[in-house]
């Protein structure tokens, strides 16, 4: 049976494009607040009590504003001084691995013969949500105790092999192009590993506490 699920976004929309010049974006988001209240440059300055020139040169990004301007153009446009900053762009960072270039690492709870090969590791731009990609070689050495437990979403993406991976009481028969997705806090882990070698990603995600980063 067909399944439809709505997602809560368009993977492929675009978002209002930012600017990373500070005062040009200051000056977008002030043009675009008083153009939507209907009101002339003259109109804003005399409410705001700042000079039409000065005025002009903050909405054209050839200045910058002091906080005392932004307060009164804040009060004067009715939004909060907050607004004024939309339009600037964080800086967003991208990690790439080149091909079999992985950190091999040993993550808490690694069972022997797991080998996993860190792809990555993101934490936002505030750093707060954490990913993690991994790539999972099993072998004959591999051990297939399921009690991998763990706070956070893990999704699964079989490459190579079949196995049966196990996530509470339910256990999933996986070969290439399967993928599973759950939280990662009921016991989970491979339970027979049917054609070797398996290789498959395992994509964890989870928010970093203050108490860990501290």
């Amino acid at each position: 049976m067909d399944t439809q699920y709505s997602l809560q976004q368009n993977p492929h929309a675009l978002r209002e494009r930012k600017e990373n010049k500070l005062e040009v974006a200051l000056g977008h988001q002030i043009r675009f607040f008083r153009k939507r209240l209907g009101i002339t440059l003259a109109d804003l300055a005399t409410t705001a009590g700042i000079s039409l020139g000065m005025l002009s040169k903050i909405e054209n990004g050839m200045t910058s504003p002091s906080l005392t301007s932004l307060q009164q153009l804040s009060i004067a446009l009715g939004v909060p001084m907050t607004a004024f900053f939309q339009r600037f762009e964080q800086q967003r960072e991208a990690v790439f691995v080149a091909a079999g270039s992985g950190l091999e690492i040993e993550r808490r709870g690694t069972r022997a013969g797991h080998q996993y090969n860190l792809l990555g590791h993101t934490g936002g731009v505030e750093g707060k949500m954490v990913v993690e990609p991994y790539l999972l070689t099993l072998t004959e050495t591999s051990d297939v105790f399921p009690t991998f437990q763990h706070k956070g979403l893990e999704f699964l993406y079989m490459l190579e092999g079949r196995m049966s991976y196990l996530h509470n009481d339910q256990l999933y028969r996986m070969q290439p192009g399967d993928s599973l997705s759950f939280d990662a806090d009921a016991p989970h882990g491979p339970k027979d590993l049917i054609e070797l070698p398996i290789k498959f990603l395992s994509v964890i995600s989870y928010l970093q506490t203050d108490e860990a980063t501290a």
